[in-house]
This record gives structure tokens, C-alpha cells and sequence, in this order.
């Protein structure tokens, strides 16, 4: 008998509460509804408090309850995890309510919001980007304050994210074999995060691109890349002394003193051979110059005879005498 009356008792409780909800939600009643409202929100049920808030926008507007309306409602986005919205919320409440005690709680919330929705690395950064830049704006608003302490350690974790987003973009180049771009574009991330603290992966993943890069090169270029590779790898030795990537730095400084002297011997074969043909094209030029002149030479004194016969026909025409005239006796 007693756990019915206990299930009876659940029942009506649980049926008081959603009855009350319906209520608030078919009422104009404003004090109703925002009495059902913070009741919800004091318990937590964020959808619920939710619900009933974005009736009283309205209602509120103009007396004391909106600002309490608005900060309570980018609270109870930001528990129901709706970052952005909150943010926003939150943000508007410190621009249009700056001289409420509020304002700086809810501009460090506004920052908090866009930090909590900062999505993974391998997603779209825009959001950690603008997290980054309001957790700046309220250290530069509120310097002093007690929750200005870790905004540099989120700075620093939002900021991490970025730039292992930007290293995981440039290690996909080395992975596909591109190891000009993945060199261009592992550079690029150490010139937009100087301070990164990937930096000993990223001298890694350039000296290995470097590399392959002169391992694999075309003959014109094969020199200038060589030379390239062998400097990368003493800088990282004497930048990461004592590591791994030290290690492998005087291992491929090995290889790459071999492929040097394997094409010390055959650039030395290869221009002995373009000299080589040089020198046989050069006769063989020669030959055909002294042909073609042999040629046209034979072709100038045909020429030559021929005007010479013309002119003789020409002179011999001159001097011979027309015949005598002779007359026809007309009948």
C-alpha cells in the first residue's frame, strides 16, 4: 500500500510541475510566466526555463525584469550547451547593460561561450578565432579583474589549436609525396606562429622534405637542393642538440653526402658527355658550313657563266650590222 501512495505522490508531483509548464506557456500573465520561469531555471530544466523566456522577451521589454530575463536566458543557453547563441546573448547583455554589475561577468561569459564552441582542429577554426579575439577584448577591458588570471592559458589553448590545424594541413603535403609544398607550407607555419611549440616536429618534417626533395630532384637542380637539405640538417643538430631529431639530422646529413659525391661522378660523366656531343655537333656544323659553301660556290659560278654568255650575246647582238636594205619595185 505504501509504495502506491509513494507512486501516487510521483505521479501528481511530476503531473503538477508539466501542468504548471502548459500553464506558463497559454498564459499572457507576465509575473505567472516568469515566476514558472525562474523556478525552472533555479532547477536547472534549461529547455523548460527556455521555453518560457522567449515568451517574455516581449512582455518585459521596457521594465526592471528584461535585464534579469536576458542574463538569465544566455545562461541557461550556455548550460543547455547552445555556445554561440550564449555568446551572443551574452555579449548584447554587457553592450546595452555596461553599467549593470553584471556587464563584466557577462562580457568574460560572452568570451567563455565562444571558447566552449571553439570546434576541433581538424574542423572549421572560425569560431576559435573569434574566441581568441574577445578573450583578448576583456583582458584589455578588464585587466585587473580575478578572471583575467587563465585567460592567457585559454588564449594559449585556443591559439595551440590553430596552429596544430595549420602543422596537420602542411604534414598532409609530406604525406602525399609533395615534399615542395609541404616545405613551403610547413615555413609558412612557422612564420605565422613563431612561438609554436611544434617547432621541433615542423624542423623535423622540413629537414625530411628537404630531403626527398634533393634525393628525388631533377638533374638542374639536384646541386641547389643537396646543398639546401645538408644545411637544414646542421642547423636542426645544433637548434634541437641531444634529440631525436638531432639524430636524425646527422643520419640523413650521411645519406646526403653520398648522393653528393654519387653526383659529383655523374654530373662529371654527364658534362663529359654533353662535350662530347658538343664537339661532334660542332664538327658536323662545320662539315655542313663547308658543304653549303662548296654548294653555293658551284652555284655563283653557274651564275657567274651564265651572265657571261648573256652579256657576250648581248654585245654580239650589238655589233653586228642590220642587212641591207632592199627595195621593191612596185607593179
Amino acid at each position: 500500500m505504501k509504495k502506491y501512495i509513494l507512486g501516487f505522490f510521483a505521479v501528481a508531483v511530476i503531473s503538477s510541475c508539466v501542468s504548471q509548464q502548459e500553464r506558463a506557456m497559454r498564459s499572457a500573465d507576465k509575473n505567472f510566466i516568469l515566476k514558472a520561469a525562474n523556478e525552472n531555471f533555479a532547477k536547472k530544466k534549461w529547455k523548460n526555463a527556455l521555453a518560457l523566456y522567449d515568451r517574455l522577451t516581449n512582455l518585459v521589454a521596457g521594465t526592471d525584469d528584461f535585464p534579469n530575463v536576458g542574463f538569465n536566458t544566455a545562461y541557461a543557453n550556455y548550460y543547455d550547451k547552445n555556445y554561440k547563441l550564449a555568446g551572443h546573448q551574452f555579449k548584447n547583455f554587457a553592450v546595452n547593460f555596461s553599467k549593470d554589475p553584471r556587464a563584466e561577468e557577462a562580457s568574460y561569459m560572452s568570451a567563455l561561450c565562444y571558447y566552449e564552441g571553439s570546434m576541433d582542429y581538424n574542423l572549421d577554426q572560425s569560431t576559435t578565432e573569434t574566441a581568441i579575439n574577445e578573450l583578448q577584448e576583456f583582458l584589455n577591458n578588464y585587466p585587473n579583474s580575478e578572471r583575467s588570471k587563465n585567460i592567457g592559458q585559454l588564449i594559449d589553448e585556443l591559439s595551440y589549436k590553430l596552429e596544430f590545424k595549420a602543422y596537420e594541413n602542411a604534414r598532409q603535403y609530406f604525406k602525399m609525396g609533395d615534399y615542395k609544398a609541404a616545405n613551403v607550407a610547413l615555413d609558412n607555419v612557422l612564420e605565422d606562429f613563431p612561438s609554436t611549440k611544434l617547432r621541433p616536429k615542423i624542423y623535423d618534417y622540413i629537414m625530411k622534405s628537404r630531403y626527398e626533395l634533393a634525393t628525388k630532384s631533377i638533374y638542374d637542380l639536384k646541386d641547389e637542393r643537396i646543398e639546401s637539405a645538408l644545411s637544414y640538417t646542421k642547423m636542426v643538430e645544433k637548434e634541437l642538440p641531444n634529440t631525436e631529431y638531432s639524430k636524425t639530422a646527422v643520419d640523413l646529413r650521411g645519406k646526403l653526402e653520398k648522393e653528393k659525391q654519387n653526383f659529383a661522378v655523374v654530373k662529371k660523366q654527364t658534362e663529359a658527355r654533353i662535350a662530347a656531343m658538343t664537339e661532334k655537333q660542332k664538327r658536323e656544323a662545320e662539315k655542313l658550313a663547308a658543304k653549303n659553301k662548296t654548294d653555293q660556290q658551284i652555284k655563283d659560278q653557274i651564275s657567274n657563266e651564265k651572265k657571261a654568255m648573256q652579256i657576250q650575246r648581248d654585245s654580239a647582238a650589238l655589233q653586228t650590222p642590220p642587212p641591207a636594205a632592199t627595195f621593191k619595185i612596185q607593179r
